[in-house]
């Protein structure tokens, strides 16, 4: 079992091969440490590539190919960053020509709005979501379903220039031939749990691992509930405050708040997740390296997947579908009515929550606690030495290189920096038709995170085993499954999140003129403030009204059917779900052509191989020729010596073959 079994045991306290030696300081020799340091853990060569061979021939295939992709997924992100950005700019250009929230903005259109909570509040006049209405057009406007579009085809993109790319890199750093299964040897753990456990115990494993992993998605989803709940009762709270700052920036309030609370909550549960991920793994006691790491990797995915989606996923597809209608409200918890969309839609708090969780998760966890966590401990360790800075700096250069590499923190894997970057390629992908923003955002951060990361491995960790590795293993089908799933978000969103279909067929069904003008009119219904059930009308209402407006397509207080939906929403549903269907297989049918166009082995390394191949067939068949030769001159000499034995006879060709081989 070797030394894995004697760490195990608590025999040694660590095990690590040694960095090459030091870096900073006058007397220290030129090494691959060093150059590693200048040429690639520094923010000045930030827009330099990353000396990917260096780094292989150093730290190893596996860390060497983490690297060498996520310079392939940052370089991808530009032009990407560039089409969200114009996406973005012309939403901004745009708003001044968008007749629907021209239309809210209009206070000649003086349309009063049903109360958004029960009982204290009052009526309000539509113009009020002027600025909702205005914001909520920089993300959804026609470009956005242009956007979604292009970012299905840059996924496959990406997917097939890594492919090229590994396939380059398998190629001249000879590992073509190389098999996973060569280095597939069973755990030294699982070994030792062999020994100690019986068979009952062990199968009790996988059960338990499935009840916590329920247990997790299951507390992630009551903590969404919570924070729903809070959004709900703290809107009531400001509504009943005598503060006219708090009363006038309610939603704006509630919105923020609720996504920072979201936010926390996402990065504590991330670091237990992690830790129950490990544990729940641990029990399953996995044969081999290879099923534990996949394990591990696949537990880890679904619970911090489940658990920064949450939020995401209701605000997309649950808020105010799940509502009622005035006088027929759907209550929650007793006395909680459930929350409505603005005016202009969820996008904009949508938007707003995938901005505070990618920028937060991006600025705290990733880079704030990769930098603050490891400088805290150096702090803490000063601290409590009792030595001056210079005596130790004097101790320091006395240690051998073992005990300097010691202090240095453990190398602990490569899956937790492949994690960050598999949720932020979620955050890419899934919901970009709400964020156009999202790839600059990610290129930004990508670009910190290399050299952050590089800075982490050459100065702060203990130099990784080198572990060989051809591929990037399970992360390519988490990437691919994320890519394919992306195609059918992003059809949702557009199609039953944002306004798009609305607005479609409005515009050339039931408008009158062929324009936009009375769109907003047509999504409003009608409700007679005399239907409304006791105790839920306004105790103080601003405005004396009979009808007030809301929205919905519904029909009016006094048609046949008072309040059942409308044939327009009904036409509307159909257009969405054939938008939903259209969509996703035009994509997904230009994404499979893509894919069948472009080769997954670049042609000169094609050509190499097979050159290769045909030299090694030549060079055999040489040798075989030459075998034979060599074996029919015996066979032809060997009858006219008489005195040949019958060993001397079949000794001599047995004897070439092996010289020829």
């Amino acid at each position: 079992i070797g030394i894995t079994s004697l760490l195990a045991n608590g025999v040694y306290t660590s095990a690590y091969p040694l960095h090459d030696g030091d870096i900073e300081g006058v007397t220290a020799e030129p090494n691959d440490r060093k150059l590693l340091f200048e040429e690639w853990a520094s923010y000045s060569v930030f827009y330099k590539y990353q000396p990917i061979g260096l780094i292989r021939k150093y730290f190893g295939e596996k860390v060497g190919l983490y690297f060498a992709w996520l310079g392939v997924y940052t370089q991808m992100l530009i032009p990407a960053a560039i089409v969200g950005v114009i996406v973005f700019l012309y939403g901004c250009a745009t708003v001044d020509d968008n007749i629907p929230s021209m239309e809210i903005c209009d206070p000649r259109n003086n349309i009063t709005m049903c109360p958004l909570c029960d009982s204290v509040c009052s009526y309000w006049k539509l113009e009020t979501a002027c600025g909702t209405a205005r914001a909520s057009h920089l993300f959804d406007n026609p470009a956005t379903v242009f956007f979604s579009i292009f970012m299905a085809l840059w996924a496959v993109l990406f997917m097939e220039h890594w492919k090229r790319r590994q396939m380059r890199l398998n190629y001249v750093w000879d590992l073509t031939d190389y098999g996973m299964e060569e280095e597939d040897h069973n755990r030294a753990e699982y070994e030792l749990r062999v020994a100690e456990k019986t068979m009952r115990q062990d199968q009790e494993g996988p059960k338990v691992g499935l009840r916590s992993d329920s247990g997790g998605i299951f507390v992630t989803l009551v903590i969404t509930f919570g924070v729903i709940l809070y959004r709900i009762s703290i809107k009531t709270a400001l509504h009943l405050s005598t503060y006219p700052a708090a009363r006038s920036n309610i939603r704006a309030t509630v919105k923020t708040t609720a996504a920072i609370i979201n936010l926390v909550v996402i990065i504590i549960l991330d670091e237990i997740y992690a830790l129950i991920a490990r544990w729940l793994t641990t029990l399953e006691v996995p044969k081999t390296d290879k099923s534990f790491e996949e394990r591990l990797i696949f537990k880890t995915f679904i619970l911090k997947f489940v658990n920064a989606f949450t939020p995401i996923v209701y605000l997309a597809f649950f808020r105010g579908r799940l509502v009622g209608r005035p006088g027929k409200y759907l209550y929650v918890v007793g006395s909680y009515r459930m929350e409505e969309c603005a005016h202009a839609g969820c996008l904009m708090e949508l938007c707003i929550q995938l901005c505070i969780t990618m920028l937060g998760k991006q600025l705290i966890q990733n880079n704030l606690f990769e930098i603050g966590i490891p400088k805290l401990k150096k702090l803490l360790r000063k601290r409590k030495s009792e030595l001056t800075s210079k005596q130790e700096e004097e101790l320091h250069k006395t240690l051998k290189c073992y005990e300097k590499d010691h202090v240095l923190g453990p190398f602990v894997g490569i899956n937790p920096e492949y994690m960050e970057m598999i949720i932020q390629f979620g955050m890419v992908t899934l919901f970009v038709a709400s964020f156009p923003l999202a790839p600059l955002f990610a290129l930004l951060n990508n670009i910190i995170e290399i050299r952050l990361d590089a800075k982490k491995f050459v100065l702060e960790l203990r130099r990784p085993i080198a572990a060989k590795a051809k591929d990037i293993g399970i992360w390519y089908n988490l990437l691919r499954g994320l890519s394919k799933v992306a195609v059918i978000v992003n059809a949702f969103v557009i199609a039953f999140t944002s306004d798009f279909v609305p607005r479609l067929v409005y515009q050339y069904t039931y408008s009158p003129d062929g324009t936009m003008h009375g769109f907003v009119n047509h999504t409003l219904s009608y409700f007679n403030v005399s239907d409304f059930q006791k105790g839920t009308e306004p105790s103080i209402p601003k405005f004396d009204v009979k009808v007030c407006r809301y929205k919905d397509y519904r029909e009016p207080p006094w048609s046949n059917t008072p309040y059942e939906l409308s044939k327009e929403f009904w036409a509307i549903l159909a257009v969405r779900l054939a938008f939903v269907i259209v969509f996703q297989n035009v994509v997904m049918l230009m994404s499979d052509f893509v894919d069948w166009l472009i080769p997954d082995i670049p042609k000169d390394i094609s050509f190499q191989i097979h050159k290769e191949k045909l030299l090694m067939l030549d060079h055999f068949m040489k040798e075989e020729g030459r075998r034979r030769d060599n074996y029919n001159h015996d066979g032809y000499n060997s009858p006219s010596s008489g005195n040949a034995s019958p060993h001397q006879l079949h000794s001599r060709p047995s004897f070439h073959a092996r010289a020829g081989w």
